[in-house]
């Protein structure tokens, strides 16, 4: 997270001109990235029909995303700080809307699977110069403070309406509008950004780890390809031991990297205190919680349930607004109770709340089977968005503040794709064996039963892990400003 700056600070927005613009631009940005994330979800059935996606095609439409939306946030937070916010910003926003419009267009999975990467590489620079515009222009600390909190609070608004928008363009018009959707805003990011924002440019010599993001890139997209693949050609095979073993070299590659850079994306002594290597961890379980949940409850509803695009967003809409609850609960919450119990309490909730998915059917009944256990994880896993942030933030010198928020939302995206190319193979393995015909309704119920099983135990190891940390409220100086501050790293 970017550190609030002082009233001395180079202005970002041309002179004459409301706050407001600044916070406008913002929000729109986020909400394009936190609305990416989700909208493809409920379309992913209706991209297999139109381009002949296997199940792992429709896995990566999601991972490819957030693999690089993971992998070049804490990049691009630097870039911002040393080469200007704006020239970072109209720089996300040409990428993200181009990546949109060729997608949309795409004739083939593989374009379309392309177009998610470029997106997500877009999506990394708007989401940190987004927040960067507000703190470096609201000097003001009330106005920062409501600046701060429509901020936060457009990204839970982002996720509530992926959902639903994706199944109203999907039955209405078709999946590709889930892509073309973007194009509109991200021209009026582009145009406001050229007319409103100041360039701006820092002084100091420091060069960006290129080398050290792209090997954390390029290694978890090499495991994640791995893993993806095994399901359907077997772990021996050359397309599953090629990548496993580029990822591993990869990865040392970039620990190698970040040791020699005199300015590494993540300074070893970042990672040192345990309580900061616990909050990444639960960060982790819960980015393949939010992940994998939204994206087997998609398939389950339309392939096995059959339920239309529409109906499918419509059922999911009572879940993501016990989401924005759960976050407006825990903000006040947290600074009664403290982190750790909201972490414990959060993750059992959730990890019965999974739990319960377990029972589902091939005529399962939405009340009990899917809408009441999702209510009960999402209360759960939401309440803890905030304070595995907190706990991954606070005690951290000034200096690495950004390095630390920046690897939060690490943890987050690329626990999402991970967990889902693990949990997409499990799944799919128990489908094989249950039937051979991997499309039979009872058959996909079996895989998706046990992939509903083994998020719950992660959130059951969740809560336990949270037992690790410290005891104790926040500060006590700690304000509502302050945690919406912490907050922003969980929206993007």
């Amino acid at each position: 997270m970017p550190e609030i700056r002082s009233a001395s600070a180079p202005p970002v927005l041309r002179p004459n001109l409301p706050l407001g613009v600044v916070v406008a631009m913002s929000c729109l940005a986020l909400f394009m990235v936190v609305l990416d994330s989700t909208i493809v979800t409920v379309a992913l059935p209706d991209m297999k029909t139109g381009l002949d996606l296997s199940t792992d095609a429709q896995q990566w439409v999601v991972s490819g995303y957030l693999i690089t939306l993971g992998g070049f946030l804490p990049l691009a937070a630097r870039a911002g700080d040393l080469y200007g916010h704006k020239r970072v910003f109209l720089f996300g926003a040409v990428v993200f809307t181009v990546a949109s419009l060729i997608g949309g267009l795409a004739s083939d999975g593989t374009v379309l699977i392309a177009a998610r990467i470029a997106q997500g590489t877009g999506a990394a620079a708007l989401a940190p110069t987004s927040l960067s515009l507000i703190t470096a222009s609201h000097t003001d600390e009330h106005e920062r403070e409501r600046a701060l909190s429509l901020w936060s609070v457009m990204g839970g608004i982002a996720g509530l309406i992926g959902v639903v928008l994706g199944g109203v363009l999907t039955a209405e018009l078709s999946w590709r509008w889930v892509l073309f959707v973007n194009i509109p805003p991200g021209i009026a990011l582009f145009v406001t950004g050229v007319l409103f924002l100041l360039p701006s440019r820092s002084t100091e010599r420091i060069k960006l780890d290129l080398p050290g993001a792209l090997c954390v890139t390029s290694g978890i997209g090499a495991l994640t390809y791995g893993l993806s693949e095994a399901s359907a050609e077997g772990w021996g095979a050359p397309s599953v031991v090629i990548p496993l073993l580029a990822a591993a070299l990869l990865t040392a590659a970039f620990l190698v990297a970040e040791s020699r850079s005199p300015h590494p994306l993540i300074p070893f002594d970042l990672v040192r205190p345990r309580t900061l290597r616990i909050a990444n961890l639960l960060m982790f379980c819960l980015g393949v919680t939010l992940t994998a949940l939204f994206f087997f409850l998609s398939l389950y509803c339309q392939q096995v349930l059959g339920y239309s695009a529409l109906r499918t967003g419509m059922a999911m809409l009572p879940i993501t607004v016990v989401f924005i609850i759960g976050g407006i609960t825990a903000r006040h919450l947290t600074l009664v109770v403290g982190p750790r119990i909201m972490l414990v309490v959060g993750g059992l909730l959730a990890a019965a709340g999974v739990a319960c998915l377990v029972t589902i059917t091939s005529h399962a009944a939405y009340v009990t089977h899917i809408l009441l256990p999702n209510m009960v994880g999402g209360f759960g896993v939401s309440i803890m968005l905030l304070a595995v942030t907190i706990s991954g933030t606070t005690g951290v010198e000034p200096k690495n503040a950004g390095a630390a928020s920046g690897l939060l939302n690490t943890s987050r995206q690329i626990g999402g794709a991970v967990g889902l190319a693990v949990l997409v193979n499990i799944a799919s393995n128990v489908t094989s064996h249950a039937s051979k015909d991997s499309g039979h309704p009872d058959a996909l119920v079996e895989g998706y039963r046990v992939a509903f099983l083994v998020i719950a135990g992660l959130m059951l190891v969740a809560a336990l892990a949270a037992l690790a940390l410290p005891a104790g409220k926040p500060a006590k100086e700690k304000t509502h400003e302050e945690l919406d501050e912490q907050a922003a790293t969980t929206r993007s």
